[in-house]
């Protein structure tokens, strides 16, 4: 079995992060590292090759150079291999143009299953694994819990509002997972060394069938503002008559 895990390099989640004159996340302003939901997300892939040798596992990832940082991790701690893309057409990318971008570098690479985080920490989305999804016309299970492979099925477990949902469908298959799925291990020694001597390929957009990109059709940012720093709130003095003016106030507030 050929497994793809996406990857994603994020400002770290310890640090400040800003925004740009644009908008856009600012990928300079701190430590970047690898999310870990999508490290998450290799720990399932590597559980499964845990389980049979045989199990391949390739890193994908769209960003700048610094992101080979995190392809370089995921190869350390048990990737096979690793494919990059990189090209100024695609800084800036929203989920639509990224989800185009990663399909077509995995629409002919012949891979049974593809796994990602449910969201990133630095968008918080949660699209990109539904259209790639769509565009690799494939079934989507996710976001999982736990999950299950056992020939060419998979199975997986997501909570819903009223319980849980056990899913199930045929390989190929684009999942996604949760943090419930299971935490990422540490890369050895050994796995560290191995990585600097693994292959990572890069591609620019043509090479995934984005010679044209028009940033203009997908979502443009008209401005952005720091948050305000928050403010004292309201006391309430009880003087007898608190439970008053709490819900005087949350009254006033819209809150209940």
């Amino acid at each position: 079995m050929k497994i793809a895990v996406l990857i994603k390099q994020v400002p770290d989640t310890e640090d400040e992060r800003h925004l740009t004159a644009a908008g856009a996340v600012d990928r300079t302003a701190g430590a970047q590292v690898a999310d870990e939901i999508t490290e998450r997300a290799l720990e399932a892939a590597l559980r499964l090759k845990d389980a049979d040798k045989s199990v391949e596992i390739v890193a994908v990832t769209m960003g700048a150079a610094s992101a080979a940082e995190a392809l370089r991790k995921a190869l350390s701690m048990g990737a096979d291999s690793a494919i990059h893309l990189m090209d100024e057409l695609l800084a800036g990318a929203d989920a639509l143009t990224t989800a185009r971008a990663l399909s077509g570098a995995l629409k002919d690479e012949g891979f049974d299953l593809v796994i990602a985080g449910n969201e990133s920490t630095d968008g918080r989305g949660g699209v990109v694994p539904a259209m790639v999804a769509e565009l690799l016309q494939r079934p989507l299970l996710g976001p999982l819990n736990s999950l299950d492979v056992q020939g060419s099925t998979i199975r997986g477990e997501r909570q819903g509002v009223d319980g849980t949902q056990n899913l199930v469908a045929a390989l190929p298959a684009v999942i996604s997972v949760t943090e419930q799925s299971g935490e990422a291990r540490f890369p050895k020694f050994k796995g560290i060394m191995t990585a600097k001597r693994k292959p990572l390929a890069v591609h620019g957009a043509e090479v995934v069938g984005l010679p044209m990109l028009n940033h203009a059709d997908g979502n443009l940012v008209l401005r952005a503002a720091k948050r305000p720093a928050r403010t004292a709130g309201t006391k309430v003095l009880d003087d007898g008559n608190a439970a008053q003016q709490l819900a005087a106030y949350l009254s006033a507030e819209n809150l209940i």
